[in-house]
């Protein structure tokens, strides 16, 4: 997949950033993540610019993944709530479980369908 696409905002028109507890880093050791000082050794770094350097990359890398994981959330959302599907979810059932609105919900799914179109437009684009 080339670059990822913005996927619709979960607040709807709520203004302000969503809080949410950050998901665990499972390939940070388990006592760095015990240490609340310590993030991928960027508080060990001494020179301005390797530093800026490293959490720029950092930075990227985790919107990147962000965004990617927005992408297969969309996925998931628009296969769930396929009418073809005997056990298919409710865009207010998705939301529930998801912690999103109704109508954020609604958006996920037409995103997710929008993926999976354009992915059988290009083979092996979503693998």
């Amino acid at each position: 997949m080339s670059e990822p696409r913005p996927a619709p905002d979960p607040r709807g028109t709520a203004p302000g950033p969503r809080r949410m507890k950050p998901a665990q880093l499972l390939f940070e050791p388990p006592e760095a993540v015990a240490d609340p000082e310590h993030f991928f050794g960027l508080e060990s770094m001494e020179d301005p610019r390797e530093l800026l350097g490293r959490a720029t990359e950092l930075a990227l890398a985790f919107r990147a993944a962000a965004d990617r994981a927005t992408e297969f959330q969309a996925l998931a959302a628009a296969q769930l709530a396929d009418p073809s599907r005997f056990d298919r979810m409710p865009p207010a059932a998705l939301a529930e479980q998801a912690e999103w609105t109704e109508d954020y919900a609604q958006k996920m799914i037409e995103f997710g369908r929008s993926l999976m179109r354009s992915s059988s437009a290009l083979p092996g684009e979503m693998d």
